[in-house]
């Protein structure tokens, strides 16, 4: 689509939003609040650039007679150049699943229960990025280990309404590998070890984008257990959930009953499922997932955390810091930042080569 068509739909938009009937179908209007404040920033600054234009040829009208308007018209010349960039930077194709939730999941892989405590650490991380960002979290499913860490655990990250920035937009980096070097609570000699820790992100599907037949799944419950395999529960109320047709297989314990531990699975499930659709029908999001975990080893890493010296160091683009413990308090943004810049520069060159 050009601009002139972004900015037709974006008035079409803002009329519907504006009929109080839309707001009767809640996923409507949340579909439609989406788009329109994806849309808001590129309407907006085209609305901008027309202004400084107009008021830029009106300063060079009036610039022989007064040097005052030849100062404003640089001023507006140079206001005009970095709108124009703006502009061009809004208008590059996005990756369809910006505007999307996430669900994301942290694994314990190489290391054993120093992974696992890890594992730990990571999960804070990204609850306490949520809340600084103002995003929701909402714990789906977890399997602690004996040590207090995380064998597994899976978190849906939302935002709290309509952004043009979406959740995915800056989550979608976390997935792969992460690479830990510390001296672990289980050391007893203060020896550095090395571990691993995997991370999956996928975009949350709704309802309406991924259909699930009931009679390709296969539902078995079983009494939840804590570390160690202990009891913590006297019913049946964990839930399995195998998709037949792809070999899925998503299982959640956190909640006491069975029904709501069902509805998590299933939430876990579609996003899977959505995200292996889109594997199927576009090569470079399969590249991309691909890209993520296959295994947790530590020597397949995307990003170090390095505990002695304090340093955080991301591998695909390069960006190394020394405020470790500020990222692991939930200062993320200069980290995931680097890489959304990355992703700018990837999908601009692409613009320009097409």
């Amino acid at each position: 689509m050009n601009l002139d068509d972004l900015i037709s739909e974006y008035a079409g938009i803002e009329e519907r939003l504006a009929d109080p009937s839309v707001h009767g179908d809640q996923n409507l209007a949340r579909k439609l609040g989406k788009r329109y404040a994806e849309l808001r920033p590129i309407v907006e600054t085209h609305r901008e650039l027309r202004s400084t234009e107009g008021d830029l040829a009106t300063a060079r009208e009036l610039a022989g007679e007064d040097a005052a308007f030849a100062a404003e018209a640089d001023e507006l010349e140079g206001r005009r150049g970095d709108l124009e960039e703006r502009l061009r930077h809004l208008l590059v194709p996005r990756d369809p699943n910006d505007a999307k939730d996430v669900i994301l999941e942290v694994k314990a892989g190489e290391g054993g229960e120093e992974s696992a405590l890890f594992a730990g650490d990571l999960l804070r991380m990204y609850l306490r990025y949520a809340e600084r960002v103002g995003w929701k979290t909402e714990i789906l499913d977890s399997h602690l280990s004996d040590l207090g860490g995380y064998k597994g655990v899976t978190v849906a990250v939302k935002a709290r309404g309509a952004h043009e920035e979406g959740v995915w937009t800056r989550l979608k980096f976390e997935g792969g590998v992460h690479r830990v070097q510390r001296v672990p609570a289980t050391e007893s000699q203060g020896r550095i070890h090395t571990s691993a820790v995997g991370v999956l992100v996928t975009p949350e599907a709704e309802d309406v984008e991924v259909q699930i037949d009931p009679n390709d799944l296969r539902i078995d419950v079983y009494r939840s257990s804590g570390p160690g395999g202990q009891s913590v529960n006297t019913t049946d109320s964990a839930v399995r959930i195998t998709h037949l047709p792809s070999g899925v297989v998503v299982s959640c314990q956190n909640e006491k009953s069975q029904l709501q531990n069902k509805e998590q699975a299933l939430r876990i499930l579609r996003s899977r499922l959505l995200a292996m659709a889109q594997e199927e029908a576009d090569a470079a999001a399969a590249a991309e997932r691909k890209s993520q975990v296959r295994t947790v080893d530590r020597s397949e890493r995307v990003r170090t955390y390095n505990y002695p010296e304090n340093r955080i160091s991301d591998h695909r683009v390069g960006y190394k810091a020394y405020n470790l413990d500020q990222v692991l308090d939930g200062d993320l943004h200069n980290v995931t930042q680097a890489l959304v810049d990355a992703e700018m520069e990837r999908r601009l060159a692409e613009a320009q080569g097409s």
